[in-house]
């Protein structure tokens, strides 16, 4: 009984080393995957000093719309 018991064991342990390795390595290429997307998305699109330009620049045009709103508004 204990000469079946052992092989079965070390099959059943050996199963399962080899799909925890196949598992490991996905998840490993995944991830390198994903590194690899994140660089393409920061290299493609705007960077955080440009976001900051333009929201100054729209800052300033609303401003010069709201001085003149309070120009039309000041001349009644």
């Amino acid at each position: 009984m204990l000469e079946a018991i052992v092989p079965i064991t070390i099959a059943a342990l050996s199963g399962l080393g080899v799909m925890f390795n196949r598992t490991s390595a996905r998840i490993h290429e995944h991830d390198k995957r994903m590194d690899s997307i994140e660089l393409k998305v920061a290299e493609r699109y705007i960077t955080r000093a440009e976001v900051t330009q333009s929201m100054k620049h729209f800052e300033e045009h609303f401003v010069r719309i709201e001085s003149k709103i309070d120009n039309l508004f000041n001349r009644k």
